[in-house]
């Protein structure tokens, strides 16, 4: 079941870093560079970022979540992220289908590791097209998505 996370709630905080640290932890053994901001989230940093949250429970368990911003017509995915005990089980997909379906935009925009091969997989399946790539530093690039609907 999907279904809206208030990210406000210490407690529903505390359950979506619970999920975003070991997530991004195998992103950035993929990418090979562990300096990456959503590793360096806290409680509280969460609860500030200005996103709307929603997340994949089973059995009441919170399993991986999504979390954007809109502005105007527009759909600026922050976080797709999946607790590693879940992976390969088709949430992700979930959480994606489940946002085209529910909140309107003319765009939807993402940006991921250029090394993140299974992220980068998933955004092409998904009908994204790469817009432009950015390097960070000689052991980090970001590739940046775009998906016109």
């Amino acid at each position: 079941m999907i279904k809206e996370i208030n990210i406000s709630n210490r407690e529903n905080a505390e359950k979506v870093l619970a999920i975003q640290l070991p997530s991004y932890k195998v992103e950035a053994e993929i990418i090979g560079f562990d300096d990456i901001p959503p590793l360096k989230d806290t409680v509280s940093t969460l609860q500030q970022c200005g996103e709307s949250f929603f997340g994949y429970f089973s059995d009441e368990e919170l399993c991986g979540f999504i979390s954007f911003k809109k502005d105007d017509n527009i759909i600026d995915i922050h976080r797709l992220v999946v607790h590693p005990n879940y992976f390969k089980k088709g949430i992700a997909q979930e959480l994606f289908d489940f946002l085209e379906g529910h909140v309107d935009s003319s765009l939807v925009k993402v940006a991921t590791g250029s090394k993140n091969t299974p992220a980068v997989r998933f955004y092409l399946k998904n009908g994204f097209v790469v817009v432009r790539e950015v390097t960070v530093n000689e052991r980090l690039s970001l590739s940046f998505f775009e998906k016109r609907r």
